[in-house]
Protein backbone atom coordinates (compact mmCIF):
# COMPACT_ATOMS: atom_id res chain seq x y z
CA UNK A 1 0.00 0.00 0.00
CA UNK A 2 1.43 3.40 -0.96
CA UNK A 3 1.87 6.32 1.43
CA UNK A 4 -0.81 8.43 -0.29
CA UNK A 5 -3.29 5.56 -0.02
CA UNK A 6 -2.58 5.26 3.70
CA UNK A 7 -3.04 8.97 4.15
CA UNK A 8 -6.39 8.84 2.37
CA UNK A 9 -7.65 5.96 4.50
CA UNK A 10 -6.68 7.41 7.86
CA UNK A 11 -9.47 10.00 8.30
CA UNK A 12 -12.30 7.47 7.85
CA UNK A 13 -10.76 5.16 10.45
CA UNK A 14 -9.51 7.83 12.79
CA UNK A 15 -12.49 10.16 13.29
CA UNK A 16 -11.48 13.07 11.08
CA UNK A 17 -13.77 15.45 12.98
CA UNK A 18 -11.32 15.50 15.90
CA UNK A 19 -9.84 18.96 16.36
CA UNK A 20 -7.75 20.12 19.29
CA UNK A 21 -7.02 23.78 19.53
CA UNK A 22 -3.55 25.22 19.19
CA UNK A 23 -3.16 25.87 22.92
CA UNK A 24 -3.66 22.18 23.73
CA UNK A 25 -1.36 21.19 20.87
CA UNK A 26 1.32 23.58 22.13
CA UNK A 27 1.05 22.11 25.62
CA UNK A 28 1.42 18.59 24.27
CA UNK A 29 4.31 19.64 22.04
CA UNK A 30 6.41 20.56 25.07
CA UNK A 31 6.13 16.96 26.24
CA UNK A 32 7.53 15.41 23.08
CA UNK A 33 11.22 15.19 24.16
CA UNK A 34 10.22 13.48 27.42
CA UNK A 35 7.78 11.12 25.72
CA UNK A 36 10.42 10.22 23.13
CA UNK A 37 13.01 9.52 25.83
CA UNK A 38 10.59 7.33 27.80
CA UNK A 39 9.58 5.48 24.63
CA UNK A 40 13.17 4.59 23.77
CA UNK A 41 13.81 3.46 27.34
CA UNK A 42 10.73 1.24 27.32
CA UNK A 43 11.59 -0.32 23.96
CA UNK A 44 15.13 -1.06 25.13
CA UNK A 45 13.80 -2.68 28.29
CA UNK A 46 10.87 -4.65 26.88
CA UNK A 47 11.86 -5.72 23.36
CA UNK A 48 14.74 -8.26 23.36
CA UNK A 49 15.76 -7.40 19.80
CA UNK A 50 16.63 -3.88 20.91
CA UNK A 51 18.39 -4.68 24.16
CA UNK A 52 21.49 -2.52 24.25
CA UNK A 53 20.93 -1.37 20.67
CA UNK A 54 19.53 2.09 21.35
CA UNK A 55 22.41 3.66 23.24
CA UNK A 56 24.69 6.40 22.01
CA UNK A 57 24.08 8.08 18.68
CA UNK A 58 21.60 5.43 17.57
CA UNK A 59 19.45 6.07 20.63
CA UNK A 60 19.55 9.79 19.92
CA UNK A 61 18.52 9.18 16.32
CA UNK A 62 15.59 7.02 17.40
CA UNK A 63 14.50 9.64 19.94
CA UNK A 64 14.51 12.24 17.20
CA UNK A 65 12.48 9.92 14.98
CA UNK A 66 9.93 9.38 17.75
CA UNK A 67 9.69 13.14 18.30
CA UNK A 68 9.14 13.65 14.59
CA UNK A 69 6.40 11.02 14.55
CA UNK A 70 4.66 12.55 17.57
CA UNK A 71 5.01 16.01 16.06
CA UNK A 72 3.36 14.71 12.89
CA UNK A 73 0.54 13.32 14.99
CA UNK A 74 -0.07 16.67 16.69
CA UNK A 75 -0.14 18.40 13.31
CA UNK A 76 -2.70 15.85 12.18
CA UNK A 77 -4.81 16.26 15.30
CA UNK A 78 -4.76 20.08 15.15
CA UNK A 79 -5.11 20.59 11.39
CA UNK A 80 -7.79 22.97 10.22
CA UNK A 81 -11.15 21.67 9.01
CA UNK A 82 -11.18 20.47 5.42
CA UNK A 83 -7.37 20.26 5.15
CA UNK A 84 -5.65 17.30 3.54
CA UNK A 85 -4.55 14.78 6.20
CA UNK A 86 -1.81 13.62 3.85
CA UNK A 87 0.08 16.89 4.38
CA UNK A 88 1.09 16.23 8.02
CA UNK A 89 1.07 12.47 7.56
CA UNK A 90 3.39 12.19 4.54
CA UNK A 91 6.75 13.03 6.17
CA UNK A 92 6.02 10.74 9.12
CA UNK A 93 5.14 7.85 6.82
CA UNK A 94 8.30 8.41 4.78
CA UNK A 95 10.37 8.40 7.97
CA UNK A 96 8.63 5.21 9.19
CA UNK A 97 9.28 3.52 5.84
CA UNK A 98 12.96 4.46 6.03
CA UNK A 99 13.08 3.17 9.61
CA UNK A 100 11.72 -0.19 8.47
CA UNK A 101 14.36 -0.50 5.74
CA UNK A 102 17.09 0.46 8.19
CA UNK A 103 15.96 -2.12 10.73
CA UNK A 104 15.99 -4.84 8.08
CA UNK A 105 19.54 -3.85 7.12
CA UNK A 106 20.50 -4.05 10.80
CA UNK A 107 19.22 -7.62 10.94
CA UNK A 108 16.28 -7.05 13.27
CA UNK A 109 13.10 -8.95 12.54
CA UNK A 110 9.69 -7.55 11.69
CA UNK A 111 8.38 -9.02 14.95
CA UNK A 112 10.87 -6.92 16.91
CA UNK A 113 9.85 -3.82 14.98
CA UNK A 114 6.12 -4.37 15.57
CA UNK A 115 6.77 -5.06 19.23
CA UNK A 116 8.63 -1.76 19.43
CA UNK A 117 5.63 0.01 17.91
CA UNK A 118 3.27 -1.61 20.41
CA UNK A 119 5.42 -0.51 23.30
CA UNK A 120 5.77 2.94 21.78
CA UNK A 121 2.01 3.29 21.32
CA UNK A 122 1.38 2.33 24.93
CA UNK A 123 3.93 4.77 26.33
CA UNK A 124 2.84 7.60 24.04
CA UNK A 125 -0.82 7.15 24.90
CA UNK A 126 -0.16 6.87 28.65
CA UNK A 127 1.79 10.13 28.77
CA UNK A 128 -0.17 12.12 26.20
CA UNK A 129 -3.56 11.06 27.58
CA UNK A 130 -2.62 12.27 31.05
CA UNK A 131 -1.73 15.65 29.59
CA UNK A 132 -4.92 15.76 27.51
CA UNK A 133 -7.10 15.07 30.52
CA UNK A 134 -5.40 17.88 32.42
CA UNK A 135 -6.42 20.35 29.69
CA UNK A 136 -10.06 19.72 30.52
CA UNK A 137 -11.17 18.15 27.23
CA UNK A 138 -14.49 16.32 27.43
CA UNK A 139 -14.64 12.52 27.47
CA UNK A 140 -15.84 12.20 23.86
CA UNK A 141 -12.89 14.23 22.59
CA UNK A 142 -10.47 12.24 24.73
CA UNK A 143 -11.89 9.03 23.25
CA UNK A 144 -11.48 10.35 19.73
CA UNK A 145 -7.94 11.42 20.64
CA UNK A 146 -7.18 7.86 21.76
CA UNK A 147 -8.59 6.45 18.54
CA UNK A 148 -6.47 8.82 16.50
CA UNK A 149 -3.33 7.91 18.47
CA UNK A 150 -3.68 4.20 17.77
CA UNK A 151 -4.80 4.67 14.16
CA UNK A 152 -1.75 6.86 13.58
CA UNK A 153 0.56 4.27 15.15
CA UNK A 154 -1.03 1.60 12.97
CA UNK A 155 -0.25 3.63 9.86
CA UNK A 156 3.34 4.23 10.94
CA UNK A 157 3.87 0.56 11.72
CA UNK A 158 2.32 -0.44 8.36
CA UNK A 159 4.70 1.91 6.58
CA UNK A 160 7.68 0.51 8.50
CA UNK A 161 6.59 -3.04 7.72
CA UNK A 162 6.44 -2.11 4.03
CA UNK A 163 9.97 -0.68 4.23
CA UNK A 164 11.21 -3.75 6.09
CA UNK A 165 9.64 -6.11 3.53
CA UNK A 166 10.94 -4.12 0.58
CA UNK A 167 14.47 -4.14 1.99
CA UNK A 168 14.35 -7.89 2.58
CA UNK A 169 13.00 -8.43 -0.91
CA UNK A 170 15.86 -6.39 -2.33
CA UNK A 171 18.51 -8.10 -0.22
CA UNK A 172 16.90 -11.53 -0.21
CA UNK A 173 15.33 -13.56 -2.98
CA UNK A 174 14.99 -10.68 -5.40
CA UNK A 175 18.60 -9.63 -4.91
CA UNK A 176 19.69 -13.24 -5.33
CA UNK A 177 18.00 -13.31 -8.72
CA UNK A 178 19.78 -10.09 -9.64
CA UNK A 179 23.11 -11.61 -8.59
CA UNK A 180 22.41 -14.70 -10.68
CA UNK A 181 21.61 -12.52 -13.68
CA UNK A 182 24.84 -10.60 -13.08
CA UNK A 183 26.76 -13.91 -13.04
CA UNK A 184 25.11 -14.95 -16.30
CA UNK A 185 26.03 -11.65 -17.93
CA UNK A 186 29.62 -11.89 -16.77
CA UNK A 187 30.06 -15.44 -18.02
CA UNK A 188 28.44 -14.50 -21.33
CA UNK A 189 30.80 -11.54 -21.80
CA UNK A 190 28.01 -8.94 -21.92
CA UNK A 191 28.87 -5.34 -22.92
CA UNK A 192 30.31 -3.05 -20.24
CA UNK A 193 27.19 -0.87 -19.92
CA UNK A 194 25.02 -3.94 -19.40
CA UNK A 195 27.41 -5.26 -16.73
CA UNK A 196 27.47 -1.94 -14.87
CA UNK A 197 23.66 -1.76 -14.91
CA UNK A 198 23.39 -5.37 -13.77
CA UNK A 199 25.82 -4.78 -10.88
CA UNK A 200 23.95 -1.67 -9.77
CA UNK A 201 20.61 -3.47 -9.91
CA UNK A 202 22.02 -6.23 -7.70
CA UNK A 203 23.55 -3.69 -5.29
CA UNK A 204 26.89 -5.44 -5.88
CA UNK A 205 30.03 -3.33 -5.28
CA UNK A 206 32.28 -4.11 -8.23
CA UNK A 207 35.82 -5.27 -7.30
CA UNK A 208 38.97 -4.56 -9.29
CA UNK A 209 39.34 -8.16 -10.48
CA UNK A 210 37.46 -11.44 -10.49
CA UNK A 211 38.85 -14.98 -10.53
CA UNK A 212 36.77 -17.88 -11.84
CA UNK A 213 36.79 -21.13 -9.86
CA UNK A 214 35.19 -24.33 -11.16
CA UNK A 215 34.36 -27.06 -8.67
CA UNK A 216 31.76 -29.77 -8.08
CA UNK A 217 28.52 -28.16 -6.90
CA UNK A 218 28.50 -30.31 -3.76
CA UNK A 219 31.89 -28.87 -2.73
CA UNK A 220 30.56 -25.32 -2.22
CA UNK A 221 29.35 -25.95 1.32
CA UNK A 222 31.18 -23.89 3.90
CA UNK A 223 33.11 -21.81 1.36
CA UNK A 224 31.07 -18.63 1.77
CA UNK A 225 32.61 -17.86 5.16
CA UNK A 226 36.14 -18.29 3.74
CA UNK A 227 35.74 -16.02 0.72
CA UNK A 228 35.04 -12.35 0.02
CA UNK A 229 31.37 -11.54 0.73
CA UNK A 230 31.03 -10.26 -2.85
CA UNK A 231 31.82 -13.69 -4.30
CA UNK A 232 29.26 -14.69 -6.94
CA UNK A 233 28.08 -18.30 -7.17
CA UNK A 234 26.36 -19.85 -10.16
CA UNK A 235 25.61 -23.46 -11.09
CA UNK A 236 23.04 -23.54 -13.90
CA UNK A 237 23.75 -24.05 -17.59
CA UNK A 238 27.42 -23.09 -17.43
CA UNK A 239 28.46 -22.02 -20.95
CA UNK A 240 30.92 -24.21 -22.83
CA UNK A 241 31.05 -26.87 -20.11
CA UNK A 242 29.80 -30.40 -20.56
CA UNK A 243 30.34 -32.78 -17.67
CA UNK A 244 28.47 -35.63 -16.04
CA UNK A 245 29.01 -34.05 -12.63
CA UNK A 246 27.05 -30.97 -11.58
CA UNK A 247 29.57 -28.16 -11.58
CA UNK A 248 29.43 -24.68 -10.05
CA UNK A 249 31.45 -21.57 -10.73
CA UNK A 250 32.60 -19.04 -8.16
CA UNK A 251 33.65 -15.56 -9.23
CA UNK A 252 35.97 -14.44 -6.44
CA UNK A 253 36.87 -10.75 -6.04
CA UNK A 254 40.44 -9.47 -5.84
CA UNK A 255 42.18 -12.85 -5.39
CA UNK A 256 45.72 -11.85 -6.33
CA UNK A 257 49.14 -12.26 -4.73
CA UNK A 258 48.78 -13.23 -1.10
CA UNK A 259 44.99 -13.37 -1.48
CA UNK A 260 45.34 -15.90 -4.32
CA UNK A 261 47.44 -18.11 -2.08
CA UNK A 262 44.75 -17.84 0.57
CA UNK A 263 42.14 -18.76 -2.02
CA UNK A 264 44.13 -21.85 -2.98
CA UNK A 265 44.33 -22.91 0.67
CA UNK A 266 40.59 -22.51 1.09
CA UNK A 267 40.02 -24.80 -1.93
CA UNK A 268 42.06 -27.76 -0.64
CA UNK A 269 40.26 -31.10 -1.10
CA UNK A 270 37.47 -29.49 -3.16
CA UNK A 271 38.56 -30.63 -6.65
CA UNK A 272 38.70 -27.03 -7.87
CA UNK A 273 40.18 -25.54 -11.03
CA UNK A 274 41.18 -21.88 -10.69
CA UNK A 275 41.43 -19.42 -13.56
CA UNK A 276 43.53 -16.24 -13.58
CA UNK A 277 42.51 -12.94 -12.00
CA UNK A 278 41.05 -10.64 -14.66
CA UNK A 279 39.48 -7.16 -14.59
CA UNK A 280 35.98 -7.85 -13.31
CA UNK A 281 34.24 -7.15 -16.61
CA UNK A 282 36.60 -9.62 -18.35
CA UNK A 283 36.11 -12.55 -15.98
CA UNK A 284 34.72 -14.61 -18.89
CA UNK A 285 38.35 -15.07 -19.97
CA UNK A 286 39.21 -16.49 -16.53
CA UNK A 287 36.21 -18.80 -16.70
CA UNK A 288 37.03 -20.07 -20.20
CA UNK A 289 40.61 -20.80 -19.17
CA UNK A 290 39.40 -22.91 -16.26
CA UNK A 291 37.01 -24.71 -18.63
CA UNK A 292 39.87 -25.43 -21.07
CA UNK A 293 41.97 -26.82 -18.21
CA UNK A 294 39.18 -29.23 -17.33
CA UNK A 295 38.76 -30.29 -20.96
CA UNK A 296 42.52 -30.78 -21.26
CA UNK A 297 42.32 -33.31 -18.46
CA UNK A 298 44.15 -31.33 -15.78
CA UNK A 299 42.18 -32.97 -13.00
CA UNK A 300 42.74 -31.65 -9.47
CA UNK A 301 43.67 -33.94 -6.64
CA UNK A 302 43.72 -32.81 -3.04
CA UNK A 303 45.17 -29.49 -4.21
CA UNK A 304 43.32 -27.25 -6.66
CA UNK A 305 44.57 -26.82 -10.21
CA UNK A 306 46.09 -23.36 -10.63
CA UNK A 307 45.87 -22.61 -14.34
CA UNK A 308 48.64 -20.05 -13.93
CA UNK A 309 51.00 -22.98 -13.35
CA UNK A 310 49.88 -24.77 -16.54
CA UNK A 311 50.02 -22.04 -19.17
CA UNK A 312 52.27 -24.03 -21.54
CA UNK A 313 49.95 -27.06 -21.35
CA UNK A 314 46.96 -24.80 -22.06
CA UNK A 315 48.65 -23.14 -25.02
CA UNK A 316 49.71 -26.46 -26.52
CA UNK A 317 46.30 -27.98 -25.89
CA UNK A 318 44.43 -25.04 -27.42
CA UNK A 319 44.25 -26.75 -30.84
CA UNK A 320 44.38 -30.55 -30.43
CA UNK A 321 44.11 -31.19 -34.18
CA UNK A 322 47.06 -28.93 -34.95
CA UNK A 323 49.09 -30.61 -32.20
CA UNK A 324 48.29 -34.05 -33.62
CA UNK A 325 49.34 -32.95 -37.11
CA UNK A 326 52.58 -31.52 -35.74
CA UNK A 327 53.34 -34.76 -33.89
CA UNK A 328 52.70 -36.84 -37.01
CA UNK A 329 55.06 -34.67 -39.04
CA UNK A 330 58.04 -34.21 -36.72
CA UNK A 331 57.93 -37.71 -35.23
CA UNK A 332 57.67 -39.41 -38.62
CA UNK A 333 61.29 -40.74 -38.42
CA UNK A 334 60.21 -42.90 -35.48
CA UNK A 335 57.06 -44.23 -37.16
CA UNK A 336 58.63 -47.44 -38.60
CA UNK A 337 60.21 -48.57 -35.31
CA UNK A 338 58.70 -51.14 -33.01
CA UNK A 339 56.28 -49.34 -30.60
CA UNK A 340 58.39 -50.05 -27.50
CA UNK A 341 61.57 -48.80 -29.19
CA UNK A 342 59.82 -45.71 -30.56
CA UNK A 343 58.47 -44.89 -27.09
CA UNK A 344 61.94 -45.19 -25.48
CA UNK A 345 63.48 -42.89 -28.09
CA UNK A 346 60.63 -40.34 -27.80
CA UNK A 347 61.08 -40.33 -24.03
CA UNK A 348 64.85 -39.89 -24.31
CA UNK A 349 64.60 -37.16 -26.95
CA UNK A 350 62.06 -35.23 -24.89
CA UNK A 351 64.26 -35.31 -21.79
CA UNK A 352 67.34 -34.45 -23.93
CA UNK A 353 65.60 -31.33 -25.27
CA UNK A 354 64.32 -30.23 -21.86
CA UNK A 355 67.73 -30.71 -20.21
CA UNK A 356 69.57 -29.10 -23.13
CA UNK A 357 71.67 -32.19 -23.84
CA UNK A 358 73.10 -32.62 -20.32
CA UNK A 359 73.57 -36.39 -20.37
CA UNK A 360 73.80 -36.94 -16.60
CA UNK A 361 70.62 -34.91 -16.01
CA UNK A 362 68.79 -36.91 -18.67
CA UNK A 363 69.99 -40.18 -17.10
CA UNK A 364 68.75 -39.05 -13.68
CA UNK A 365 65.41 -38.01 -15.17
CA UNK A 366 64.91 -41.36 -16.90
CA UNK A 367 66.50 -43.51 -14.15
CA UNK A 368 68.97 -45.07 -16.62
CA UNK A 369 72.75 -45.09 -17.01
CA UNK A 370 74.42 -42.21 -18.86
CA UNK A 371 75.77 -44.72 -21.41
CA UNK A 372 72.19 -45.78 -22.15
CA UNK A 373 71.33 -42.14 -22.88
CA UNK A 374 74.35 -41.91 -25.19
CA UNK A 375 73.33 -45.05 -27.05
CA UNK A 376 69.70 -43.97 -27.48
CA UNK A 377 70.64 -40.48 -28.65
CA UNK A 378 72.98 -42.08 -31.17
CA UNK A 379 69.97 -43.89 -32.60
CA UNK A 380 67.95 -40.67 -32.67
CA UNK A 381 70.71 -38.82 -34.53
CA UNK A 382 70.87 -41.57 -37.13
CA UNK A 383 67.13 -41.11 -37.74
CA UNK A 384 67.06 -37.29 -37.74
CA UNK A 385 70.51 -36.41 -39.05
CA UNK A 386 71.30 -32.70 -39.26
CA UNK A 387 67.69 -31.71 -38.52
CA UNK A 388 68.46 -31.80 -34.80
CA UNK A 389 70.69 -28.77 -35.39
CA UNK A 390 67.80 -26.75 -36.88
CA UNK A 391 66.27 -24.46 -34.18
CA UNK A 392 62.86 -24.68 -35.85
CA UNK A 393 62.91 -28.47 -35.78
CA UNK A 394 64.02 -28.38 -32.14
CA UNK A 395 61.08 -26.07 -31.30
CA UNK A 396 58.60 -28.30 -33.15
CA UNK A 397 59.95 -31.40 -31.40
CA UNK A 398 59.76 -29.73 -27.99
CA UNK A 399 56.10 -28.84 -28.58
CA UNK A 400 55.20 -32.19 -30.15
CA UNK A 401 56.76 -34.15 -27.29
CA UNK A 402 55.08 -32.09 -24.60
CA UNK A 403 53.02 -34.05 -22.10
CA UNK A 404 50.60 -32.28 -19.70
CA UNK A 405 52.13 -32.31 -16.24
Amino acid sequence: MGEQQMAEQLPSRATPDLRIDEAVAASLRTLLPTVAEHTVAAVTLEVPGYAGALSGQMGANIENAVQMALGGFLKLASRSAGSDPGTPLGPSLEAAYALGRGEARSGRSMNALLAAYRVGARVAWRELSAAVVETGLDAETVAKFAELVFAYIDELSASSVAGHSDQLATTGRVRQRYLERLSQNLLAGAPADALVASAERADWPAPRTLTAVLLPANQQRGLASLLDARTLQYAEDLPGLETDEETAVLLVPDAEGRDRRQLMRSLLDRQAVVGPAKPWMQVRASYLRAVRAMKLGLEPGSEPIDTEQHLADLVIGADPDALEDLQDRVLAPLADLRPATAERLRETLRSWLLHQGRRDDVAADLFVHAQTVRYRMGQVRELYGDRLNDPRVVLDLTIALNRPS
